[in-house]
């Protein structure tokens, strides 16, 4: 549930989500949001980021703060 905060993940490496995308813990519209940034980071990209739109400043939040405000996903 995306308004739980507890369900939030702040960093997650590509297998990690893999596994939860093939538990369910991962499912419905983030499934193709975290294969896309799976796909990215597997390419190459050093890190790819997810964020909810909904939340005031959530860009500069992720990019700018330890804490962030979505997971960002890259490699262990």
């Amino acid at each position: 549930d995306p308004s739980d905060e507890r369900s939030l993940v702040s960093k997650a490496s590509p297998s990690l989500l893999e596994s939860f995308i093939e538990s369910g813990v991962v499912s419905g519209g983030m499934v193709p949001k975290v294969r896309s940034c799976i796909r990215a980071v597997s390419s190459g990209v050093k890190s790819a980021h997810i964020i909810d739109g909904r939340v005031d400043h959530a860009v500069l939040l992720e990019i700018l703060t330890d804490s962030g405000s979505g997971t960002m996903v890259r490699e262990s």
